[in-house]
């Protein structure tokens, strides 16, 4: 289990959380506890959206780890064009009630980060790959291998979180970054690396095996 500096809610959260616990108090105070019910229930929401619970990390160092909660929505052969390379792409697609925090699929060093502006289309959709804000982090594992973990804005999202840089150390697990209010995941891997889920299926960051590495 990796160390685990935010517990239970996430740090991006508590000024959410804050502000919705005030909000709700005052409209209790000033228009009657009635009023206030539906700030209440906007709390609750902000409390669950922002939880970040800490997670195993199953397997080996050759066995990438999911990024982020979610359900898978693509697996293919395609173009990595951060690294211009064919890879092995998995993507997560996160709705608004999965955990927003972003973890590192692999042990490795950050070899590039790379962000960019863009669009707010449905995350769901691969055209948002290409389309949509992202930001492009290059791990490379201490056998070698290269991994591309793509954090890609959705029709909601409006804020791409990301806490390492080129030349930091990450562990498997470990987290690294954050995104708010609906989003996805792309993982770019070695195209000769075996997919350990299908379309469709839930998984969840860190604690589900993604691939295996070759």
């Amino acid at each position: 289990m990796p160390s685990y500096p935010h517990p239970i809610i996430a740090r991006e959260g508590w000024p959410f959380l804050a502000i919705s616990i005030a909000a709700a108090l005052a409209a209790g105070v000033l228009a009657g506890w009635g009023w206030s019910v539906p700030l209440w229930i906007w709390t609750v929401f902000v409390l669950q959206f922002f939880r970040d619970p800490a997670r195993p990390t199953p397997g080996t160092a050759k066995d990438v780890l999911s990024p982020a909660d979610g359900r898978i929505v693509a697996i293919q052969t395609t173009h990595d064009t951060y690294l211009d390379r064919e890879a092995l792409k998995i993507s997560v697609f996160m709705n608004v009630f999965n955990v927003h925090s972003n973890r590192s699929p692999v042990d490795g060093e950050v070899k590039g980060c790379w962000y960019h502006a863009g669009s707010f289309l449905n995350a769901a959709l691969d055209k948002a790959s290409l389309e949509n804000e992202r930001n492009a982090l290059w791990v490379r594992t201490t056998d070698g291998q290269d991994i591309t973990s793509v954090q890609v804005a959705g029709l909601v999202a409006r804020r791409i979180l990301c806490y390492v840089k080129e030349g930091d150390a990450l562990k498997r697990g470990q987290r690294y970054g954050f995104i708010r209010f609906g989003s996805r995941v792309d993982v770019y891997l070695p195209p000769q690396s075996r997919a350990r889920v299908t379309i469709g299926e839930k998984v969840s960051a860190s604690a589900t095996i993604l691939a295996e590495l070759p």
